[in-house]
């Protein structure tokens, strides 16, 4: 059933729209039949069952980590992790800068590079219980500091958001357009003028089961789809 529901999904994605299969809660065996129609890339937000999959998983997937994230969790994660997805404060960032230099041997074995790179997650939906920066506060905080300088092992490549968790896809049309307005607003002001480009801030991730479609009208160019892909979650 993954196989065909990965199938399903890939026919509604254009080229261009990178898939992150949300393997949260689900059992090995369900990420290893997705690996094996084809899917490479794994979105996970506990750390402990984070390692658990690395250690028996191939080793060629790509991990993302997708939910909220401790600070003092990232030295468990830091090493085996391709994209932290969830940066929603300047205290993670300095913490992930520092389990980069922390683990940076294993990570120029893994990786060949020391640096992780990260999505800066906005905050944007009408729940209060959503992570993320709101937008003129991620402006403000990025005009304010020499990025290189300070986070010399953190590499930023995007945005993540959530829409509300409503049944309105105009609700969904809105909020993703926040998510691209910011983008735009990064790449034109603070990263500009510290000569980061769109070539590497190019990651827009939105758009989960019920609103990706709407997502992939509003430009999104990463999708995090579970359910759909997995069914309901084991707890």
């Amino acid at each position: 059933m993954i196989k065909e529901n990965l199938q399903s999904i890939r026919a509604t994605i254009p080229q261009g729209v990178t898939l992150v299969a949300v393997s949260k809660f689900h059992p090995v065996e369900a990420l290893q039949e997705a690996y094996d129609a084809g899917q490479r890339i794994f979105g996970e937000s506990r750390e402990n069952e984070f390692k658990a999959k690395v250690a028996v998983l191939p080793t060629d997937i790509e991990w993302h980590f997708i939910g909220h994230l401790q600070t003092n969790k990232v030295k468990y994660i830091a090493p085996y992790v391709s994209l932290i997805q969830s940066i929603d404060t300047e205290r993670l960032l300095d913490e992930v800068e520092r389990q980069a230099v922390r683990f940076e041997k294993e990570r120029v074995a893994r990786f060949g590079d020391a640096c992780i790179d990260v999505l800066l997650q906005l905050h944007v939906a009408q729940e209060e219980s959503k992570s993320g920066f709101f937008p003129d506060e991620l402006l403000q905080l990025l005009e304010n500091v020499n990025i290189r300088e300070r986070w010399p092992h953190v590499r930023l490549r995007g945005v993540m958001g959530m829409a509300s968790f409503v049944d309105d896809p105009n609700q969904w049309r809105k909020e993703f357009r926040q998510i691209r307005a910011c983008h735009s607003a990064l790449l034109d002001g603070p990263l500009k003028a510290q000569g980061i480009s769109s070539e590497q801030f190019n990651i827009l991730s939105y758009g989960m089961s019920d609103d990706y479609q709407v997502a992939i009208e509003e430009s999104t160019n990463m999708v995090r789809i579970g359910t759909s892909i997995f069914g309901h979650r084991e707890y």
